[in-house]
């Protein structure tokens, strides 16, 4: 089925927390606190602007989702980042892509110069592959930054793409 990409709503929270909360409690990810509430986990995903959240759909059934907006206030909000989460029965589907290509796009039209990606886990190889892929490129890694759930102690990638 082809994946929609569209603007979350308040109404798909309930269909993006249950695979946010299998994500951050399979500790291979993301940092977040595993024990989050649904309305904790909201307040860190649903964001207001100039943030912006989007879904990817398949049919109605949310697939995957990413919130992005400016890296840093002020004189640093000129670069944009975002983070992604694909539900994990729809790996190897082609959302990740999807949703990546919409937040390129997006930064292109809100005027940003680049993206910056502060914590990709080293060992999330298919993520590095994709953001690879879509002409990112990791600048440093932060030894031992992410504590992961089978390996321990890993790096964490900084990466980044130029928009001009």
């Amino acid at each position: 089925a082809s994946v929609l990409i569209r603007d979350a709503t308040e109404d798909d929270w309930p269909a993006i927390y249950p695979f946010f909360r299998e994500i951050v409690a399979a500790g291979r990810t993301y940092a977040y606190p595993e024990d989050l509430s649904s309305d904790e986990a909201r307040r860190y995903w649903m964001t207001d602007p100039p943030h912006r959240t989007i879904v990817a759909a398949e049919g109605d059934v949310v697939v995957g989702t990413a919130a992005m907006g400016p890296n840093r206030p002020g004189r640093g909000s000129h670069v944009a980042t975002a983070s992604f989460m694909v539900d994990p029965r729809r790996h190897n589907g082609g959302v990740g892509r999807a949703l990546g290509n919409e937040v390129i796009d997006w930064a292109r039209r809100e005027g940003y110069r680049s993206i910056q990606f502060n914590a990709v886990v080293e060992t999330n190889v298919a993520a590095v592959h994709l953001w690879q892929a879509l002409g990112f490129e990791v600048l440093a890694t932060v030894p031992q930054a992410f504590d992961h759930a089978d390996h321990g102690l890993v790096g964490l990638h900084l990466m980044y793409r130029s928009l001009t």
